[in-house]
């Protein structure tokens, strides 16, 4: 099954409704791509499998970790909520010297 790894969003399932009003299943499957984005906090990289929605969230708030940090923890999913708590704890500690 296709699941956004930072929104967690899945296939739905409805149906296909003819012009007879004749109604068939069908799936809602999300778009899924596989991009790298990089954490200026964590200093590295993340080749994640997300949503073209999930995409233009974290273009329009700049980063990934604007996105992280700004997105309520119960519209996460469970790996974008350690890569979040991660971020905070980075961006918490003291720069070294």
């Amino acid at each position: 099954m296709a699941r956004c790894q930072l929104t967690g969003q899945i296939v739905q399932f409805g149906h296909k409704v003819s012009h007879s009003n004749r109604k068939s299943s069908r799936r809602f499957a999300p778009n899924i791509q596989s991009v790298t984005l990089a954490s200026a906090a964590l200093r590295r990289r993340f080749s994640l499998r997300i949503s073209t929605r999930a995409l233009r969230s974290v273009q329009r708030h700049g980063s990934l970790d604007a996105f992280l940090l700004a997105t309520n923890g119960a519209r996460l999913s469970p790996d974008a909520l350690r890569l979040k708590a991660r971020v905070r704890k980075a961006l918490s500690a003291p720069l070294p010297r």
